[in-house]
Formats: C-alpha cells, sequence, structure tokens
C-alpha cells in the first residue's frame, strides 16, 4: 500500500513539474553592422507587426505572441523571412553588408528558416534582370532549370514536413505566375513601342523649379524619365542610383526627368498630393527635373505609354523617338551600359 501511494504521489510530483507549453515564441540573435534605428520589425500580411530593440553589440531578444507560418523581417530596408511557432526558441545571426549570404538560423525548426535563405538565394542565382530581356522560350527553360534546382533543394533538408513544404511549392508556384505575367507585359510593350518610333509627349507638366514643362523643351538631347510617386517603395529604392547616375552624366547630352503620378486618390487632394511631392523632393535633395503629372495617372503621356505600374523609366532619343519604352532602372549595370553604347 505504501509502495503503491509512492508512486501516485511521485507521479503527481513530476507531472506537476513538467513545463506547459508557451503560448508564445523566443526570438533572439546579433547582428553585425545593424541599421542606425537599431531595430528590427517583424511582420506578415495578416497585419502583425512587432518591433525589437537591437542593442549596441548588435544583440537581441524578445518574445512574441503569434499564429504559427512564416513571418518577415526588416533591417533597413533588408529584408529576411524566419519561420516561427509559439514555444519555439529560435535565434539567427547575420551580417547586414552581406545580409542573405550570412544570415543563418539556430533552434527549433531553424530547417524551415534556413531552406528559405537557400531558395532565396537560388532564385538571386536564375532569376536575374537578364530574364525579362529574353525570349519566351527562353524564359522557360531557366524557370525549368529553377524548379529543378529547387527540387533538389528540398532533398537537403529531409526533416521538414511535408505540410510545410506544400506551402512553398505554392508560394513558388505563385512567384512563377507572376514572372510569366510579367515578361509577357514586357513582350507585348516591345511589340507596342518599337525602337525609333515618334514618343508620346507631355505638355505643362509642373516644375518643383518654377513653371511649367513640356517633352519638347528637352529636343536635342537624350532623355531618361523616371515615372514614380512619393508612396511608392520601389522607387524610393532607386534614388540613390539615380543622383549617382545624374552625377555622373551631369555635363552630358542627356536630360534626366523624374514625373510624379501622385495623386488625390492617395491623398485626399491634388494639393495635399503636391505638398507630399514638394516635400520629398526638398528633403530627398533629389536632382534632375522634378515634374508632376497634376492629375495622377489620368494623363495622356502616362496613359499612351500603357504605365500601370511604377517604377517605370522610358529613355527616348534626340530626335524624340523611342530608345527603350521599359528601360533598365538607375541600379542596373545594363543602363550604363545602353547609355555608353549611345556615346552619351
Amino acid at each position: 500500500m505504501k509502495y503503491t501511494i509512492t508512486i501516485f504521489f511521485s507521479v503527481l510530483f513530476f507531472g506537476s513539474c513538467s513545463e506547459k507549453p508557451k503560448d508564445y515564441a523566443t526570438i533572439s540573435g546579433k547582428i553585425s553592422n545593424p541599421n542606425k534605428l537599431n531595430q528590427i520589425i517583424i511582420s506578415n500580411r495578416a497585419g502583425y507587426s512587432k518591433q525589437i530593440k537591437v542593442k549596441k553589440d548588435g544583440s537581441f531578444s524578445d518574445t512574441l505572441k503569434i499564429e504559427e507560418g512564416v513571418y518577415r523581417f526588416y533591417d533597413g530596408i533588408e529584408m529576411g523571412s524566419i519561420f516561427l511557432k509559439n514555444n519555439n526558441k529560435t535565434s539567427f545571426t547575420l551580417d547586414t553588408k552581406n545580409f542573405d549570404e550570412t544570415l543563418k538560423f539556430k533552434g527549433d525548426d531553424a530547417d524551415k528558416s534556413n531552406f528559405i535563405v537557400a531558395n532565396n538565394l537560388l532564385q538571386e542565382k536564375y532569376l536575374t534582370d537578364e530574364i525579362f530581356n529574353s525570349s519566351k522560350n527562353e524564359f522557360i527553360e531557366t524557370f525549368d532549370s529553377l524548379e529543378n534546382a529547387y527540387q533538389n533543394l528540398k532533398n537537403e533538408y529531409p526533416l521538414i514536413d511535408i505540410d510545410y513544404f506544400e506551402k512553398q511549392d505554392q508560394s513558388f508556384q505563385s512567384m512563377k505566375k507572376t514572372y510569366t505575367n510579367y515578361l509577357e507585359e514586357k513582350i507585348e510593350m516591345r511589340n507596342l513601342f518599337v525602337k525609333g518610333t515618334t514618343s508620346p509627349t507631355f505638355s505643362s507638366y509642373e516644375n518643383y523649379s518654377g513653371g511649367v514643362t513640356s517633352l519638347k523643351d528637352f529636343n536635342g538631347k537624350f532623355i531618361y524619365i523616371d515615372v514614380w510617386a512619393t508612396w511608392c517603395g520601389p522607387c524610393k529604392v532607386e534614388i540613390p542610383s539615380l543622383k549617382k547616375l545624374e552625377s555622373k552624366y551631369k555635363n552630358k547630352n542627356i536630360e534626366f526627368i523624374s514625373i510624379s503620378v501622385d495623386d488625390a486618390k492617395r491623398s485626399a487632394t491634388m494639393e495635399k498630393a503636391k505638398e507630399s511631392w514638394r516635400k520629398m523632393v526638398r528633403e530627398k535633395q533629389l536632382t534632375g527635373t522634378q515634374l508632376i503629372t497634376g492629375n495622377g495617372w489620368n494623363t495622356d503621356f502616362i496613359q499612351d505609354y500603357k504605365i500601370n505600374a511604377i517604377p517605370r523609366f522610358i529613355l527616348i532619343d534626340p530626335k524624340g523617338n523611342i530608345i527603350d519604352a521599359d528601360a533598365p532602372r538607375p541600379s542596373s549595370k545594363r543602363l550604363i551600359e545602353l547609355l555608353n553604347d549611345l556615346g552619351i
């Protein structure tokens, strides 16, 4: 009887001491060369967002009450992905100067996060800017090679469950569809705006420096046009490269024109849209010729060029003819090569 009672109390004791699953995830790590704000932001598409303080030595630690899934984390303009689950302890290290190549995860379900990193590096290898300058057949061949490499990569992570890979497969196919649609738009654009055809024009756009400006004012010069808006993230990413480009070609026969499509739809009124535009031009010390359409997307020039997404870059020759209706971005090496080929 005493033996039975002893077993009963032993079970009761150890049962009460067993740790209950935590209703939060624990995240920690160390970042080399962290951003000036000394923080990272964890978020997902469902609207979850949390700021985590990064210490001066680059270390950080915090807890998050979350729904299981893949989250994004931001260090400045750099972004990574991490799998999070309540009761998990996850850590990572990285050097922001070589973000994807140094990002490493440890802890619970670390394989799921490390797989995403490896997959991102794989996509960077295959999906360069050149893929959108290829033919449809070349594009298909590239994606076939990428898909084979992706399947082989999955084999390197045998401990990851099938359900997780099914979601990654869906994400891959969604990405492939997006790229395919974008290529088809590019091909259609090449057919619509053949090199050497007369460019659509604009007139009387408000100039930040004062007065109004028309495309004809730049006759005799090469013209590189940046169509953008103050709310456009990818547009703002290109600003430093565009400023360097403008400085490099300052005394050359080329004009750099930035046209804002800020409008009343996003800003409540057109005047507020113009205020936002003027403020960003001033605070970012934007150079080149800074214009705003005055009616957002609803102007002939924007519609004639079939612009429905930004940023968009256009290159025109001194005679007013199209060189490239979908020119390389300022950050692309292809743009410098193109300008050099033109003898600018």
